[in-house]
C-alpha cells in the first residue's frame, strides 16, 4: 500500500480554494465537507490525510515534518525562507505586495523612511537593494491606520483589490512582488515519498494549468 501524503492546509477561503483542487485531482476526503470542527481528515483509499492551520504556520508544519506537504502564499515563503522544496504555483490567490501611502507622497532620502509591515525581512531585503536608509516599524494589523496617523510614511502590505487602501486614502507606489500559493515539501518526505507526492503534483499541475 502506497504512503499517506500529510498535507497541511491554511484555513479560511485560500485553503478552501485549494481543496477544491485536491479534490478535483482525485484526493477528495468527503468528511472535510461536513459541518464540524475538526482539524484532521484522511482517506485512506485516497492516500491523504489533510489537517487545517494557520496560514502563516503551513511552511513551519512542512519545515519541522509534522507535515510531508502544504500549500503557502509566497509572502509567507519571502518572509520566513523556510527550508523546504517550492514544487509547484498553485495559481490561487493571487495578490501583490506593494509599497502604499498617500497619493502625494514624495519620499524624502535625507531622511529615514518610516516603514510600517507585518512583513519586516521583505520590507528590509527590498529597501536594502534599494540602499534606503529605513526604520521598520512591526506592526499586526491594521496596518493603513500607520501613515494616517503619522506613524509611519509607507506601508509594506498585501494588495488584492486596493479597495481598503483607497477607501483610508491611500494608494499602492510600488509592487514588490506578486503573490500566490504554492505547494511545498518536506526535504526528507520528498525523498521518501516520493513516488506518491509527484504523482499527486502531476494531477495537480494538469488541474493548475487548466485554471490559466
Amino acid at each position: 500500500m502506497a504512503e499517506m501524503i500529510n498535507v497541511a492546509l491554511p484555513k479560511g477561503r485560500l485553503g478552501e480554494k485549494v481543496y477544491d483542487i485536491f479534490e478535483k485531482a482525485g484526493y477528495d476526503c468527503p468528511a472535510i465537507r461536513e459541518e464540524n470542527r475538526k482539524l484532521t481528515f484522511e482517506n485512506r483509499e485516497a492516500g491523504v490525510r489533510y489537517f487545517w492551520v494557520k496560514p502563516s504556520d503551513v511552511a513551519i508544519y512542512v519545515e519541522r515534518g509534522a507535515a510531508d506537504i502544504g500549500v503557502a502564499g509566497k509572502d509567507i515563503l519571502r518572509e520566513y525562507e523556510p527550508d523546504i522544496y517550492e514544487i509547484l504555483d498553485m495559481n490561487v490567490g493571487k495578490c501583490r505586495m506593494c509599497v502604499a501611502g498617500p497619493a502625494d507622497f514624495k519620499d524624502n532620502y535625507a531622511k529615514t523612511l518610516k516603514v510600517a509591515t507585518k512583513f519586516p525581512n521583505i520590507a528590509k531585503k527590498y529597501y536594502s537593494e534599494k540602499s534606503r536608509r529605513i526604520d521598520i516599524i512591526k506592526l499586526n494589523g491594521s496596518i493603513e491606520l500607520a501613515p494616517i496617523l503619522g506613524l509611519s510614511d509607507v506601508i509594506v502590505d498585501i494588495v488584492e483589490t486596493g479597495t481598503t487602501l483607497r477607501e483610508n486614502g491611500l494608494t499602492p507606489l510600488e509592487t514588490i512582488t506578486d503573490i500566490s500559493a504554492r505547494l511545498i515539501a518536506n526535504k526528507a518526505s520528498y525523498k521518501f515519498k516520493n513516488r506518491e507526492i509527484r504523482r499527486l503534483c502531476e494531477s495537480l499541475e494538469k488541474l493548475v494549468a487548466e485554471r490559466e
